[in-house]
């Protein structure tokens, strides 16, 4: 098999050929991860069939199965590839396939297990979790919703009561450390396990050793509640500026954490879920979707930009007579729609990013507003200073009627629309998030088909009065 470089592939065929084939397989695949060529390994077989993948991976001695399902793309496509394929469905319950799936979760943490668990159908999750190792952990994240701190946070923290001394807690953190890991603070809570306070840990190695930690502990703590999505929980630890975000219950008991690195990838799925929201996808498509999956996700946006587009050519079809007058004024129609749909969605990125983190508009919403104004009136005049040259430079090669009064028509709207269409792209997000609604969804086509139409409203009903 080295010797030929033939592609690798394994053979789902029965009898001693097939065996021996698949042997040669395993020794190939050893061979490659001990040599370090994982990425050329997972190059190929990146082309295997899913349950082919299945197969090798119980095949694989247990240490290097687990070296290859954190590379293969089979376990963040589990889900839909078992909804899509039923070959692949009945692999992955085979008992063999189960009981190598739950060697290889039972070594991973709690919050990668947790991770890699939501990607599995329902199906498997019901055989595959009363098996784990971490099954109450597991089970009391399920029972809260998805994209919540309950289902997010690490149940790994360290709390002490309040008439705990210095010496004592460090005396316990010191008996405990290998079970809790890092850690950056002392949560400090009553004798209810209510949390009262919280003390960095810097600051309990500096005290001396009779300090009752109650008598030195921050009493004004921010903590989230189990339920609350995890946007809002990245706003207000950017908002105060913490590390590490205490959970608790309905009773105002600590139930758990949620860490800087947690913080870290809560930021980056809201960030990838905005982008999708603004390209028009939902965030739930995947490069494996199916054709239906596809349409059924997409068309909605595709038919509301579709809507925008007509209403934009109805507006256009208004100023016939117009057109049919200075036919020169269509050569700019193009110009005018790009400039008030890149000005619009700008704004509305720069606004949608700064609700996610809470780091804007929580001050002063009109001078907020303001500087947008000027920033965009500023961006606008340079731009049609641009294009008033250009135009002047095209009189001189190409014959242009009335090229100065052409020139301020097109420049004075490019500074009107781009205005106009920054300041719909930085007010839209934040009314929609004042309502309840994503402000990530108004972005995309909606920002940008408003602002089309509204920018050839602006040039036609402008070349009217100064071109005509």
């Amino acid at each position: 098999m080295a010797k030929n470089k033939a592609p690798l592939h394994w053979s789902s065929k029965a009898g001693l050929a097939a065996n021996e084939h698949n042997k040669l397989v395993l020794d190939e695949v050893l061979t490659l991860l001990h040599a370090q060529k994982a990425t050329a390994l997972i190059k190929q077989l990146r082309k295997w069939p899913p349950t082919d993948l299945l197969q090798l991976l119980t095949a694989l001695p247990l240490s290097n199965a687990r070296q290859l399902f954190s590379m293969l793309p089979i376990r963040p496509s589990a889900k839909i590839l078992a909804e899509l394929y039923p070959d692949f469905r009945a692999a992955l319950l085979r008992v063999e396939t189960i009981t190598r799936l739950v060697d290889i979760l039972n070594t991973m943490t709690e919050s990668d297990l947790a991770d890699t668990l939501e990607e599995f159908p329902q199906s498997l999750l019901d055989r595959v979790i009363p098996r784990l190792d971490a099954r109450a952990e597991i089970e009391a994240r399920i029972e809260h919703e998805e994209d919540t701190a309950g289902r997010l946070m690490s149940r790994k923290f360290v709390a002490f009561q309040e008439d705990y001394t210095a010496e004592r807690a460090i005396a316990a953190i010191k008996g405990q450390y290998n079970l809790v890991g890092r850690f950056r603070t002392v949560f400090v809570v009553d004798e209810s396990y209510k949390l009262v306070g919280r003390l960095d840990v810097t600051r309990l190695l500096t005290l001396e050793p009779s300090t009752r930690i109650g008598d030195v502990m921050d009493a004004n703590v921010l903590a989230v509640s189990a339920e609350m999505d995890q946007e809002d929980v990245l706003r207000k630890a950017a908002k105060r500026q913490v590390s590490t975000m205490p959970v608790i219950d309905s009773t105002g008991r600590l139930i758990g954490r949620i860490t800087t690195e947690q913080m870290n990838q809560i930021a980056r799925e809201e960030l990838s879920e905005d982008l999708m929201l603004m390209g028009g996808v939902s965030p739930e498509a995947r490069p494996s979707d199916s054709v239906r999956r596809i349409i059924k996700g997409r068309l909605p946006w595709l038919m509301t930009g579709l809507i925008g587009s007509a209403v934009a050519a109805v507006v256009v079809g208004s100023f016939e007579e117009e057109l049919e007058k200075a036919a020169i004024l269509a050569a700019f129609i193009p110009v005018i729609m790009s400039m008030a749909g890149n000005s619009g969605l700008q704004a509305s990125a720069v606004a949608v990013q700064g609700i996610a983190t809470g780091s804007i508009w929580t001050g002063s919403t009109l001078f907020r507003l303001w500087k947008e104004f000027c920033g965009a009136l500023s961006n606008g005049l340079i731009a049609g200073c641009v294009l008033t040259f250009l135009i002047t430079l095209g009189a001189i090669i190409f014959d242009i009627h009335d090229p100065v009064w052409l020139a301020l028509t097109a420049a004075l709207s490019l500074v009107i629309v781009t205005t106009v269409a920054a300041m719909v792209g930085a007010s839209v997000p934040v009314i929609l998030d004042r309502i309840g609604i994503d402000p990530a969804a108004a972005t995309g086509v909606f920002i940008t088909t408003s602002n089309d139409v509204l920018g050839v409203l602006v040039y036609f009903t402008t070349a009217s009065y100064l071109y005509l």
